[in-house]
């Protein structure tokens, strides 16, 4: 019961952090490419993780080693390339409502290839109410929304390697590692094929830079705080939680991101937007209850927990 707690803690401490990103991420863009800010943040992540725990992990089955290759290149890499490649196609709003279905296509992945979650009624249920609330927090009553098949596509697609990375996080932890060493080794290999997209997007080291206080504040922010500490409770929480019950947390992520907006930007929040926060908190609680519904809410014929 403790490590649940702890787990569903992990979630909610990551999402916190995560809603406020990006804030620092438009600031470091004034001085920053997309990719040049991923490159520094996984960097200091990676050393930092290595201060904390600098205990080598020692891994002998090829097997395992191939997940740790395949993590780092959805998690790390191939996430944020595509989420930031998107948002210049499409819009931010288009990026967060899409962004929303992660769970949805981490449940499907990890009932197909772990078969350790069970799929329930409830879970969707929560989900189509927390996707109409994501809609209204995004939109918030404007008529802006229109489809951008390349940006939106390729937000689809970051949305399912994120989905992905949870499914392959959720096999590592099977493994029983320390969560610190499995999320550096993960690090390592997101840098190592981060590294030749670096010089096809003008990548400059431009490490004075970070002699602007604002600059470097937001950095080590994203660093140590997004990166090194919010791969490790997110790691921590699928590893405990399970995948599906951990993505869940990510509905969140609009809510805090309003409640940053009013707080650090002073925007105004619309009843709309209230609404919206409040549906999809609901969509929250009714994915993660243990409710049993029709046939205990178990998709799976002769499926059981």
């Amino acid at each position: 019961m403790e490590n649940k707690t702890a787990g569903h803690l992990s979630a909610i401490i990551t999402i916190l952090i995560w809603g406020t990103t990006y804030i620092s991420t438009k600031i470091l863009l004034y001085d920053f490419s997309p990719i040049e800010i991923l490159f520094f943040r996984f960097t200091i992540g990676a050393i930092a993780l290595m201060i904390i725990y600098p205990y080598r992990l020692k891994v002998t089955d090829k097997k395992l080693e191939f997940l740790f290759v395949c993590a780092g290149l959805c998690g790390v890499t191939l996430y944020y390339l595509l989420e930031n490649i998107a948002l210049t196609f499409t819009m931010a709003s288009n990026v967060g409502v899409i962004s929303a279905v992660v769970p949805f296509f981490t449940a499907v992945l990890t009932y197909l290839f772990l078969k350790d979650e069970p799929l329930r009624v409830n879970f969707f249920i929560g989900f189509v109410v927390a996707m109409t609330g994501i809609c209204l927090i995004s939109f918030n009553g404007t008529s802006n929304f229109q489809l951008n098949p390349l940006g939106d596509l390729l937000a689809v697609a970051a949305a399912l390697v994120w989905a992905v990375y949870s499914v392959l996080t959720r096999k590592i932890s099977h493994y029983g590692y320390n969560t610190i060493q499995t999320t550096r080794r993960v690090f390592f290999y997101g840098i190592l094929f981060m590294i030749p997209v670096l010089f096809l997007f003008d990548f400059k080291l431009g490490l004075e830079r970070f002699t602007n206080p604002v600059s470097l504040f937001n950095i080590l922010f994203l660093g140590l705080g997004a990166s090194a500490l919010c791969f490790v409770t997110w790691d921590f929480a699928v590893k405990v939680l399970g995948a599906v019950k951990t993505s869940i947390y990510i509905y969140i992520v609009p809510v805090i991101t309003v409640v940053t907006s009013i707080i650090v930007l002073h925007e105004e929040m619309t009843w709309l937007a209230a609404f919206g926060t409040i549906l999809t908190l609901t969509g929250l609680f009714i994915s993660e209850s243990k409710i049993n519904l029709k046939n205990k809410g178990e998709w799976a014929n002769g499926y059981t927990k």
